[in-house]
């Protein structure tokens, strides 16, 4: 019997060790990702203020050309939303919705996933002219779950999104330089 107890209380040590951690790391989750493209802020501001020019670069279209959309509203202003959907793991399902739009500063979307995983975000696009260029920060913030926010002390942000970020802002890059 007493080894039972012992085993049990391991276990339960073991358990209570990384739920209390978890109490201890933060839940925000923030990526984002800068370039400077050759171009101006308005040819910049022409291809990612509406969901219509954001698709032309998207990474996301790139790994499903045949994806399903939707929209829903005016695009390119507040209240627009986007829905997609498809079976292509890294694109699943999801709506994205206009909630800020500052012209030729930032447009901010709410992001709401339900394939692969449930869950949301607060994304963003930001313009800012540098020299004769503009810095382009493209990224999202959210929040992950108490107790799933231990994983955060295991998992590489900058790899989970780097290819997916380099692969759409070298498309918005091309596609300035040569309308600028």
């Amino acid at each position: 019997m007493k080894i039972l107890i012992k085993v049990l209380i391991t276990v339960l040590i073991l358990i209570a060790i990384p739920l209390i951690a978890a109490l201890f790391i933060s839940k925000d989750v923030r990526y984002e990702k800068s370039i400077t493209l050759n171009a101006s802020v308005e040819t910049v501001w022409q291809n990612v203020a509406t969901f219509e020019a954001q698709d032309k670069w998207s990474p996301w279209g790139v790994y499903d050309p045949e994806m399903k959309k939707e929209l829903t509203g005016i695009d390119g202003t507040v209240g627009a939303i986007q829905s997609w959907e498809s079976d292509h793991e890294k694109v699943g399902k999801g709506t994205q919705t206009i909630v800020n739009i500052v012209p030729l500063q930032i447009i901010e979307t709410d992001l709401k996933f339900y394939i692969p995983y449930e869950s949301e975000a607060k994304g963003f696009i930001k313009l800012e002219a540098e020299g004769n260029g503009t810095k382009i920060t493209w990224g999202f913030n959210s929040e992950m779950p108490y107790p799933f926010n231990l994983m955060k002390l295991f998992m590489n942000l900058d790899k989970m999104m780097d290819e997916d970020w380099n692969l759409g802002l070298s498309r918005l890059k091309n596609l300035c330089e040569i309308s600028k």
